[in-house]
Formats: structure tokens, C-alpha cells, sequence
């Protein structure tokens, strides 16, 4: 994800943002929330395909949780690749792509080992982040990057459009959420390829993917922000992906009900996040950082006493969305304060892909707490000490760092 160096050097700050810029963003954002929509179709229908597969907790957990490891491990290698080739080509090409695993889901449903399977390449959905950052970030002034970025990153309200119809769309028939999907993903990518435009000056960067990758994991910084983003992306996209199953199994939702929820949850999420990078231009990110996750940490100590879903719980999930979105935000913002500008694109690719690996895990952890113990307070108590210790690390160490010249 070079490209975002070098756009940095092309754009001036204070350019004018052209048409071009913000058909690019608009069409950038809808393919983005549509293959998030697509990576994230097994979360709300896991518990459907329980009634057939009858899978433990772990099970159900590790089927929801193998798209998410796929699409952030890939975000890598097609973010080099988009560095390349162009978004212009590689939006509408993994859209193209996302519509085989999407179908697959029709037949595949009734076995456990095929949902597998087809899970793995639905994970291609999730990598189109590292298509779209780039992107807008070349078409936008430094002066607007933030707003753009934070535009495009709503595009993960899909996940929201996933948890709310995907279910509503089962009850009319059990192949049309596939069938749907499909169709939009097939329209996106004849329209993506006649309106994305890559900047006629884009440069393709000259070095190889393993040295960039390498100059950017010799930075510390890389590791300590993708610490961040894991707690603070990695929670959005676990509660994206177990919040259903959690729903269901606690509380006794029905799986709409539950969607439904999950769906307010995400959109909760996509709000804040332009909400934190708009902070953090008026307040260091850091800083910003540091109480949207001790607000996460806080409630996530309420909700482990297992409170009635009406009112507490709900306030509770809410409150801790409006915290990971912020921290998902603000912590963008201080890969721009505290990367060295050469490597921002590297940086950039891998905080984004282990932010995404951030979300594998819990999903794994709470199926195997309630396996054990019948109960989620452990896993909630773990999300507490994880955005507190992440607090503290924001505000006592990210604050006073500055990027260097070299690298």
C-alpha cells in the first residue's frame, strides 16, 4: 500500500478536491460496505445452520471466525497488489471474485466441513479495505484525508446491512441472501470498472512487497499501533461476527431479532469511527485514543455481570460500540502522527490486516469460555483488561512519539 506515500508528495495540502475525487469515494464506499456485507453472511445465518448442522459452541464459533483470519491475512498481499495495478482493477476483480464463495454458500450449507471451506474464500470480501485507503487517500489534500478515509471506513456498516437483512432475506427463501448478494456484487463491478479512476500520476512503487513489508515491521511503531487497532477494529469485527450467536444463545433472541441488534450494534460503530478522526484533528489522537477504550473497558465490566438486555445491556453494547468506532478512528489518525512518511503505506497494510486478526480470536475465546463454564463474563472481563491496558499504552507511550526521518 505504497501508494499512500506517494500520494502524500503528489497531493498538495491545500488542493481543491476534485468530481473525480468523490465519485471515487462514493463508489469506493458502496464496494466496501457490499463485500463486507458479503464476508460477514455467515455471522447472522450461523445459528439457521445449527438447526441442521447441530455444531458445539466452538464449532459455531470457528465457522464465523475463518472468513475474518482470511480476509485480514489477505489485505496484505492485495494491498501490494492494488499498489500495482490500480484500484481501478483490483476493486471490481475481488468483487468479481467474491461472488463464487457467495453462491457456493447455497449448496455447502449443509455440511459443516464445505461451510468451512467456502468460508475460507469468503474471506476474500474483507480485503478490500487495503483497496479503497489507498485510493481515496491519492485523490484526496492532506488538509481532507481524514474526512475521506473516514467516509470510506462507514463502508464497514455492511456488516450492519449483513446482521439486519441477511436474516429477513432467509425467511423469504433460504438461497436468496446468496442470490441477492450476488447480484449487487455483479452490478458493483460493471459500474466499479467504468467509474474508479486511479490517478493519472500514480506512481507504482519499484520495490518488492517483502522489502517495503520489511522496512515497516522494523518500526516499532507498526507493532504498538496494530496492538491498538486490534482492540479497537479486531472488538468491531468480533462483536460483527459472535454478537448474533451471543444474542441468541444468552438472551434467547430469535436469529432476526438477534441480527437486528447486532445490526444496531455495527451501525453504532460506523458512526463513531469518522467521529474519532474528526476528534482526533482537534485533540491528539492519543489522547482520544486512550478514553474511548477506558469507556469500552468500563462497560465491559457491566456487561459481564450479565445484566436484562432492556435497558442496561443495550446501553451497555451501545456505549461500547461508540468506543471501538472512535478508537478505530482516532487510531488511523496516529499512524499519520507517528509513521515516518515514507513507510505510512506499509504501515497502514499491516495494522489493517492485524487489526482484522484482532477479530479472530475473541469469537474463538467466548465459544470456548461457554463451552467450559456456561457463561460469557470471562470473555467480557478479558475485552476490559485488553482496552484499559490499551488506555494506558495509548496515553502513557503514543503521546510523546514522533516519526523520524529515516524509513
Amino acid at each position: 500500500m505504497g501508494q499512500l506515500t506517494a500520494s502524500n508528495e503528489r497531493v498538495p495540502a491545500d488542493s481543491k478536491v476534485s468530481g473525480t475525487a468523490y465519485t471515487n469515494l462514493v463508489v469506493a464506499t458502496i464496494g466496501f460496505a457490499l463485500t463486507f456485507w458479503a464476508w460477514n453472511l455467515i455471522a447472522p445465518l450461523a445459528g439457521e445452520f445449527d438447526k441442521t448442522l447441530h455444531m458445539s459452541s466452538f464449532a459455531q464459533s470457528f465457522l464465523v471466525a475463518v472468513p475474518v483470519i482470511v480476509g485480514s491475512l489477505g489485505r496484505v498481499p492485495v494491498g501490494a497488489l492494488t499498489d500495482r495495478f490500480g484500484a481501478r482493477l483490483m476493486f471490481p476483480l475481488m468483487s468479481a471474485l467474491t461472488i463464487v464463495p457467495v453462491l457456493l454458500l447455497i449448496p455447502a450449507r449443509g455440511s459443516y466441513g464445505a461451510l468451512l471451506a467456502v468460508g475460507f474464500f469468503l474471506g476474500l470480501g474483507g480485503t478490500t479495505f487495503a483497496i479503497g485507503v489507498p485510493l481515496v487517500n491519492s485523490w484526496f489534500p492532506a488538509s481532507k484525508r481524514g474526512l475521506g478515509i473516514g467516509v470510506f471506513g462507514m463502508g464497514m456498516g455492511g456488516v450492519a446491512l449483513s446482521g439486519y437483512f441477511t436474516p429477513r432475506l432467509w425467511k423469504h427463501g433460504h438461497d436468496l441472501p446468496f442470490w441477492v448478494m450476488a447480484i449487487a456484487l455483479a452490478a458493483y463491478t460493471v459500474v466499479s470498472f467504468f467509474l474508479l479512476r486511479d490517478r493519472p500520476d500514480r506512481v507504482v512503487p519499484t520495490a518488492s512487497l517483502a522489502s517495503r513489508l520489511g522496512r515497516a515491521g522494523r518500526l516499532r511503531v507498526t507493532w504498538e499501533l496494530s496492538a491498538l487497532y486490534a482492540i479497537g477494529f479486531g472488538g468491531i469485527v468480533a462483536f460483527g461476527v459472535y454478537l448474533p450467536t451471543y444474542l441468541k444463545t444468552w438472551y434467547e433472541l430469535s436469529a432476526t431479532d438477534a441480527g437486528t441488534k447486532a445490526a444496531g450494534f455495527a451501525l453504532v460503530t460506523v458512526v463513531f469511527r469518522p467521529f474519532g478522526g474528526w476528534l482526533s484533528d482537534r485533540v491528539h489522537p492519543a489522547v482520544v485514543t486512550c478514553w474511548a477504550l477506558a469507556v469500552t473497558a468500563l462497560f465491559a465490566v457491566v456487561q459481564a455481570f450479565d445484566p436484562a438486555l432492556s435497558p442496561v445491556g443495550t446501553i451497555a453494547f451501545m456505549v461500547m460500540a461508540a468506543g471501538l468506532g472512535t478508537t478505530s478512528g482516532s487510531v488511523f489518525a496516529l499512524v499519520a502522527q507517528v509513521t515516518p512518511v515514507a513507510q505510512v503505506g506499509s504501515v497502514t497494510g499491516i495494522v489493517g490486516a492485524i487489526g482484522g486478526l484482532g477479530g479472530f480470536v475473541p469469537p474463538l475465546v467466548m465459544g470456548a469460555i461457554y463451552s467450559a463454564k456456561s457463561s460469557y463474563s470471562i470473555g467480557f472481563m478479558l475485552l476490559s483488561d485488553l482496552a484499559l491496558a490499551g488506555a494506558v499504552y495509548a496515553i502513557g507511550r503514543m503521546r510523546g512519539i514522533r516519526p523520524t526521518a529515516t524509513d
